[in-house]
Formats: C-alpha cells, sequence, structure tokens
C-alpha cells in the first residue's frame, strides 16, 4: 500500500524587509492611527505623507519635491512605500537608488530622465465598436470562382450572434472567416468580433453547454448581457519611458542587416532629446483631443547624497519642466560634502580602465580630467598603481583646476543635497523609535515571517534593539527561530535570543572591538 502526503499548491511569497507595508495606516480624518497597514509610530511624517498623497490624487503636487530625512532605520523607504500602496497599481511608481546614475554606457542625465519618463504614466481612452454574444449559426456563402476553373470561393459568412436581450444575424467579409476558423468557433461558442479592425476572440463556450459532457477541458464563460451591438471604453496605462523605447528601436525590417541586429544583444544605448520631444507632441496632441490624459507618478530616489553637483544642476531643469513627476528624496546623512563630478568617474572607472583610456587615446577631452583623478588616487595612498606613469605628464594646474571643478568636493551642505534645490524641497523628518514602538516592530516581523516569540523574548529583543539597532534585532529573529527548532521548541524563547545574540556582533560592538584591538589588524 502506497500513502503520499499532498502537498499545498499555494504560491509562496518571499518575505522582504517591507512586506509588511500595507499603506500609512491613516483613519478618515487623515489622522495617523499608532499602529496601522504595517508601520508603527512616525505619526508626524505618516500625516504629512498623507498630505502628499491627497495633492497626487488630486494631480496639483507635479513636479514638486520632498525629502525624507532622518537617522538610519527610522522607516524612510518604508513611507515612500507606503504612499505607493496608497497610490495604487494605477499611478506609476519608480523607486530608484543615487547610485545608479553612474555608468560606463550612458550618461548620468540621461539614466535619472529616463527614471523620470518612466514616473509619467498616459492613461489612454479607445472606444471600441463590438459584436459579442454566443453563436448560433456559421454558414459561409461560396461563388464561382470569378477566375474561372471548378474552384469555389467564399464570398460572405453569414453569422448569428445571440444575447440575453435579443438575437441579431450578421454578414462579414470573406477575411474574418479565416479568423473564426484561427479560433476554432463554432456554434454555442461566446465570441467577440471588433467592428473597426475585424479581430474575433474567442472568450469560452456558453454555460448552457456545461452539462453536455462529462469531462472537457472547455472554459466556460456565461452568455453575454445587453444588446449585441454594444461600444466598449478600453482603458490602457503605458509611461512615457515605454514610448520612448518603442520609437527608439523599431522592430521589423526585412535585410540581413536588420535581422542580424535583433538577433544580437542589444546595446544600451541614449534616446536623444529630438525624439523625446517628437513624442511629448504626439502626446499633447492626444491630451488636447481628450484621448488621452497624464498621470504624474512619483520618482523615488533613495540614498539621494550619493548624486553628484551635476545630477542636482539637471534635477534643477527636470523638476521645472511641464512634464515632471513628484519626486521623492531620502537620506540619512546630516552635514555631508556635496560630491564633485571628478569623483563621480573615480567610481565609474578605475585607474586601470583609464589607464587603457589613455593608451588608446580616446575621450581625449576627458584626459585632464582623468589624469586629475589619478592624482587623487595616488594622493589617497593606494599603492601602485599603473596609472602612476601618467602622474608626472599630468597637464597644469590650472587646467585641472576648470576641468576637476576644484572646490565643489569642498562644498558641504545638509544632507549632502546642494541648498539652491534644499530650498525647493518640502522636508519631512523622521524620528528614532522608542522602545515600546521598537517591540511592536519586531512583533510585525515576526507575524509578517511566520514565527512564533514569547512576551518574554520580544522584551529581551528589544532591549536589544535600544542598545544596537532596529535592523540589527530584526535579524536575529530567523537565527533564533531555527535554534528553536532544533531545541524541538515551537517559539523562540528568551535564552535563544541570548544565545544568537554571543554568536554575532553588531556594528557598534564589532566597532569597539577595532578600537580596543586596532595594533593586531592591517593598516
Amino acid at each position: 500500500m502506497k500513502i503520499e502526503e499532498v502537498k499545498s499548491t499555494s504560491k509562496t511569497q518571499r518575505i522582504a524587509a517591507h512586506s509588511h507595508v500595507k499603506g500609512l495606516g491613516l483613519d478618515e480624518s487623515g489622522t495617523a492611527k499608532p499602529a496601522g497597514a504595517g508601520l508603527v509610530g512616525q505619526e508626524n511624517a505618516r500625516e504629512a505623507c498623507g498630505v502628499i498623497v491627497e495633492l497626487i490624487k488630486s494631480k496639483k503636487m507635479a513636479g514638486r519635491a520632498v525629502l525624507l530625512a532622518g537617522p538610519p532605520g527610522t522607516g524612510k523607504t518604508a513611507l515612500a512605500l507606503a504612499i505607493a500602496q496608497e497610490l495604487g497599481s494605477k499611478v506609476p511608481f519608480c523607486p530608484m537608488v543615487g547610485s545608479e546614475v553612474y555608468s560606463t554606457e550612458i550618461k548620468k542625465t540621461e539614466v535619472l530622465m529616463e527614471n523620470f519618463r518612466r514616473a509619467i504614466g498616459l492613461r489612454i481612452k479607445e472606444t471600441k465598436e463590438v459584436y459579442e454574444g454566443e453563436v448560433t449559426e456559421l454558414t459561409p456563402c461560396e461563388t464561382e470562382n470569378p477566375m474561372g476553373g471548378y474552384g469555389k470561393t467564399i464570398s460572405h459568412v453569414i453569422i448569428g450572434l445571440k444575447t440575453a436581450k435579443g438575437t441579431k444575424q450578421l454578414k462579414l467579409d470573406p477575411s474574418i472567416f479565416e479568423s473564426l476558423q484561427k479560433e476554432r468557433v463554432e456554434t454555442g461558442d461566446v465570441i467577440y468580433i471588433e467592428a473597426n479592425s475585424g479581430a474575433v476572440k474567442r472568450q469560452g463556450r456558453c454555460d448552457t453547454y456545461a452539462t453536455e459532457f462529462d469531462l472537457e477541458a472547455e472554459e466556460y464563460v456565461p452568455l453575454p448581457k445587453g444588446d449585441v451591438h454594444k461600444k466598449k471604453e478600453i482603458i490602457q496605462d503605458v509611461t512615457l519611458h515605454d514610448l520612448d523605447v518603442a520609437n527608439a528601436r523599431p522592430q521589423g525590417g526585412q535585410d540581413i542587416l536588420s535581422m542580424m541586429g535583433q538577433l544580437m544583444k542589444p546595446k544600451k544605448t541614449e534616446i536623444t532629446d529630438k525624439l523625446r520631444g517628437e513624442i511629448n507632441k504626439v502626446v499633447n496632441k492626444y491630451i488636447d483631443q481628450g484621448i488621452a490624459e497624464l498621470v504624474p507618478g512619483v520618482l523615488f530616489v533613495d540614498e539621494v547624497h550619493m548624486l553628484d553637483i551635476e545630477c542636482f544642476t539637471y534635477l534643477h531643469r527636470a523638476l521645472e519642466s511641464s512634464i515632471s513627476p513628484i519626486v521623492i528624496f531620502a537620506s540619512n546623512r546630516g552635514n555631508c560634502v556635496i560630491r564633485s563630478c571628478g569623483v563621480s568617474i573615480l567610481f565609474a572607472l578605475t585607474s586601470r580602465q583609464i589607464l587603457v583610456v589613455l593608451e588608446k587615446q580616446e575621450l581625449m577631452r576627458l584626459q585632464p580630467l582623468l589624469l586629475g583623478v589619478v592624482l587623487q588616487t595616488s594622493k589617497m595612498g593606494e599603492g601602485p598603481d599603473p596609472a602612476a606613469a601618467f602622474v608626472h605628464r599630468a597637464p597644469p594646474s590650472n587646467l585641472l583646476d576648470c576641468q576637476h571643478g576644484k572646490g565643489t568636493e569642498d562644498i558641504v551642505s545638509p544632507h549632502g543635497i546642494p541648498l539652491d534645490l534644499l530650498d525647493r524641497v518640502m522636508i519631512i523628518r523622521t524620528m528614532l523609535y522608542t522602545p515600546q514602538e521598537m517591540k511592536q516592530i519586531i512583533k510585525l516581523r515576526a507575524q509578517t515571517e511566520g514565527i512564533n516569540i514569547s512576551e518574554e523574548a520580544l522584551n529581551h529583543l528589544g532591549e536589544i534593539g535600544t542598545k544596537t539597532t532596529l535592523r540589527y534585532a530584526v535579524q536575529l529573529l530567523t537565527p533564533a527561530n531555527l535554534l528553536a527548532k532544533i531545541n524541538g521548541k515551537d517559539s523562540i524563547e528568551k535564552e535563544h535570543i541570548e544565545e544568537i545574540n554571543e554568536l554575532f556582533y553588531d556594528a557598534k560592538s564589532s566597532a569597539k572591538i577595532l578600537a580596543d584591538q586596532q595594533e593586531k589588524y592591517m593598516k
């Protein structure tokens, strides 16, 4: 006798860092609940985000910027994702990190522009005339072949459609008969035919035939209501970036070069301003005609202090353009140095790559700038470097000063954002969590991950979170759960937390050990 366990077919969702966030947790009046929709505490910040959501929904927020500022681990990213949840799936939400803009293939400003256009949606409304119903009759009418011979051709097709309200007989073009054959339409099927294009779609078998056979792999649909001939409004949601990409790389072409181009992996290329301008003209024409509606979405830039002075300058222009989304910045820095263009190239190119570039005599206009970076890296004490030979042949210091943007790396500004841009943004502050709020968040995470934890263990984790960080306390949950299972316990106890806490170090403890035993480590 063979006994098998039936395995569950339910889809398992991966638990991410913010899986528990379902919204901002506000009541009808816009006041923040102490805990709601996966968020705990931060009442003032949540209420401010609620106001932002209302402004976005009423389309009065486009082209403005918001900054979420606060210490690490205070829920800035969670608040941005909560705003996305509140807005719903119809409003575009494009998250990015400040370091994403640096690429060796395309410009930083191009990456920013792409993300700007990803965050702007276009809702296209189209009215289609449709004939819909159950097929009661399908008769192809033949005629003598006009070319002569014994063969016959189909002149037209007579089709009868029935709905709950009535029936209609249609005389269709012979080209539609081919579509009916492709869809394998027969009497008793529910279909719809688009009047403009002649497209035929089989929706399924009418449910009146459901008891006809015991076993059948058909999908049964109810008999359509209303008239046979009806007008349907179809709404499509696309982003401006989708339109850019579709027009930048048009598919097709029968020659061998275009076919080879489709087979080969396409290189990432920039979309020209001219093409974007043409698309904007078409979009504006659609908006004027009432066919389309612009939906300004949200661009969320996390770790905004990673952007450099060039990106911030570009953001000024982008925020003031007529087609601009709502931009939400997040930063956990206090007063810090604004990155300059020289440092950004240092991130994009290693000194070995610089050597190759200079040897091949490519990017000659960047040569003084790159040499300036080599000088910087040699000053930093990088050690023996193949590009060091070029340091002695560096151009005069005044050329380096003008190309390298000397002085910009010395500017210290709040949150690593230039003061002129900071003046344009509305700042929402996030505060540190209290021990009680930390306990609630840890309890919420345990529920999300399906972990049972005792009250004593929860209190101990809350104490650890207060001394160290919330992230560290949350990260102890899964290993402690594993240890509890090994010991044959269903829930995490205090001793499991203590044992795991002894095995791992948090950032503060590790830094203290490094400070005490500094002489034992390499410098």
